[in-house]
């Protein structure tokens, strides 16, 4: 059993997707989460200006600048404590 991923790993996981642009499904099937667990995920990313929602035929999120600074500091973060 591959070993439990903490709330800062996900979301570097869904910043690092979302660079590329990226459905909710897409989301959910890359990053192995249920629908419950991303939106609320999404909705603190948005909240904090992370990523941004375009919406059209499907929802389309995009990581913000910001958010590709918090990527790398997650990153640096992940890289001391391993």
């Amino acid at each position: 059993m591959p070993p439990k991923r903490n709330k800062e790993q996900i979301i570097a996981q869904i910043l690092d997707l979302c660079k590329d642009d990226a459905s909710k499904t897409r989301i959910v099937y890359l990053v192995n989460l249920n629908f419950h667990t991303v939106n609320v995920h999404l909705e603190l990313l948005q909240k904090k200006g992370l990523i941004e929602a375009t919406k059209g035929d499907k929802t389309i999120y995009k990581t913000t600048p910001a958010g590709e600074r918090a990527l790398e500091t997650l990153r640096s973060a992940e890289e001391i404590c391993s």
